[in-house]
């Protein structure tokens, strides 16, 4: 693959799934007595140990595999379940439970630091990210298209940063009904992924011709 497409694809299927735009009102309910402040930190946080967490999984999922005995083609296909599961959630305009569910809201709410739990785990760094990164790792080509998964997952969380960084400073300007447009426009690609996965790991197991 491309290098440049590869980046775009690894870019854009991260940040679909992490949906920081859908995670802004779950953030908001987990820090109800927080100043912005101590929310910015908080999300700061959150996004630093995501990204620690998705590159760890990234540099070490296929070892992992390995030592389980998985292969690579059977994850894409039950990852591209999961991640199905989650597109058609979002184009429901709804909170898939892959990022964590209402008890995960009330029990962050009831606690001091939510920057590690729920916010990081499993909102941010959850089963669909994970997932997604480790299919991208086995569609990387070389060094170069290593280097641009890192950048990927830094640049996501970065906008997930922000995205949290501004909304804890007063959502004023994202409206519920812009919210939902871009939750939809957003599970519309994770679907297309996921199918599009799946199709790669037929492929892989000689179930599908390769493309032309």
């Amino acid at each position: 693959m491309d290098p440049w497409a590869y980046a775009l694809l690894a870019f854009s299927s991260l940040l679909a799934i992490v949906d920081p735009i859908g995670l802004v009102p779950w953030f908001l309910a987990i820090t109800p007595q927080d100043t912005p402040a101590v929310r910015e930190r908080m999300a700061r946080i959150a996004c630093l140990v995501a990204a620690v967490i998705l590159m760890g999984f990234a540099a070490t999922g296929l070892w992992i595999f390995k030592l389980l005995g998985l292969t690579l083609p059977a994850f894409q296909i039950a990852g591209s379940i999961l991640l199905l599961r989650i597109g058609l959630d979002m184009l429901q305009a709804k909170h898939s439970p892959v990022h964590g569910t209402a008890e995960d809201a009330r029990a962050g709410s009831a606690k001091d630091d939510v920057a590690v739990t729920p916010l990081a785990v499993p909102m941010l760094a959850g089963p669909g990210a994970l997932s997604n990164t480790l299919i991208l790792v086995n569609q990387a080509s070389g060094p170069v298209s290593w280097v641009l998964l890192y950048l990927s997952i830094a640049a996501v969380c970065a906008v997930s940063y922000l995205t949290l960084r501004l909304a804890s400073r007063g959502a004023v300007w994202l409206g519920p009904i812009v919210m939902r447009v871009l939750t939809r426009l957003m599970g519309l690609i994770v679907t297309a992924i996921a199918v599009q996965f799946t199709l790669n790991a037929l492929v892989q197991l000689g179930a599908l011709p390769p493309p032309p």
